[in-house]
């Protein structure tokens, strides 16, 4: 790996996420300092504790924190003095999260590109989604070139709220003058950093495990490996062709009944309580009138999308086998439980 300007600061915004404890982890062992944000210095020793498994204990103490929230405006400002670079991973997560999705994310960018743009930063990037990139099928993968429309419903809350913060991100950038470059990743999985619980992605994962689903859906997803999102945000911030352009991180596409075989299959003794069977549609149709989780994906049922991440590959970007991401993930998650 390349290694980065010791004298150079990056700030990484919600650094108690899942991808931002990667992110952070990456940076560091380039040399980079790195600040990152969170809504309270409570959480300032969980974030080092996580990190310092990957970088090392004495680059963990290194890290420092500015108190910041998404929507308020103080601490932003006081955030991004002697910021070089920032990575705005931060953004509201849909199912129990108890906040606005839309607003939360459309300010929050707002907030953090506008700090970015005062403080004069090299470059900022952001953490899209990859459905803000369109609906690719099975016979037109997605790319970077298309843009998703907003649906304006409220079961598709959180695609909406990556769609219209990332249409906001690039307006702000270019009236502000800021140089900018994007990341879609899709489903992202992989193991999390340190003693936390994870992402809401890798529930997949743990529920099939812990057999809390009699039977899988018949819906799929591009699977994409958080080590692998965090490498090609870094790429992002530090390759000279990624200014002002937009990446998707995508592995393979998996089913979910995939996802389970390669459970049962590579893991036979944590794994022996994986279902199966395929859920039948109709049952998901009627679990979604009153499951936010099943109205989000009724869509997505027997629909395989693909995706073209050749893109971010030109940036030396190589993501690992997705069967291993599955394995790993389901390695580290069962290995908290113990």
């Amino acid at each position: 790996m390349t290694r980065g300007n010791g004298g150079e600061t990056v700030l990484v915004t919600g650094g108690t996420g899942y991808l931002a404890g990667w992110v952070i982890a990456g940076l560091l062992q380039r040399g980079y300092r790195v600040r990152t944000t969170v809504r309270s210095l409570a959480k300032a020793e969980q974030v080092r504790e996580a990190v310092s498994g990957r970088a090392g204990q004495e680059a963990a103490r290194g890290i420092e924190f500015a108190v910041a929230d998404l929507l308020s405006d103080e601490g932003w400002d006081g955030a991004f003095e002697g910021v070089h670079y920032v990575i705005h991973t931060a953004s509201p997560m849909p199912f129990g999260s108890g906040v606005d999705l839309v607003k939360t994310a459309r300010e929050g960018t707002r907030r953090v590109l506008g700090a970015a743009a005062r403080a004069g930063v090299k470059r900022a990037v952001l953490t899209s989604s990859g459905i803000t990139a369109g609906a690719g099928d099975s016979g037109t993968p997605a790319t970077e070139t298309t843009y998703a429309e907003p649906s304006g419903t409220p079961q598709r809350a959180y695609p909406d709220s990556k769609i219209l913060a990332e249409r906001d991100a690039w307006e702000l950038a270019g009236a502000a003058g800021l140089e900018l470059s994007a990341v879609l990743p899709t489903f992202m999985q992989g193991p999390p950093l340190g003693a936390r619980n994870g992402a809401g992605t890798t529930d997949v994962i743990r529920r099939l495990l812990a057999r809390e689903i009699p039977a899988v859906p018949n819906i799929g997803w591009n699977v994409v490996d958080v080590r692998d999102v965090a490498e090609l945000h870094i790429l992002a911030m530090t390759s000279p062709a990624a200014a002002g352009q937009r990446f998707l991180a995508s592995g393979s596409f998996l089913w979910y009944r995939d996802i389970a075989r390669i459970l049962r299959d590579k893991l036979p003794d944590e794994a022996a309580k994986v279902p199966t069977r395929t859920m039948p549609d109709i049952i998901v149709k009627l679990l979604a009138r009153v499951n936010p989780q099943m109205a989000m994906v009724r869509s997505e049922l027997g629909r395989k999308r693909l995706v073209d991440s050749s893109k971010a590959r030109t940036l030396g970007w190589q993501p690992r086998p997705t069967e291993q991401t599955i394995l790993d993930t389901a390695t580290a998650l069962t290995a908290k439980d113990s």
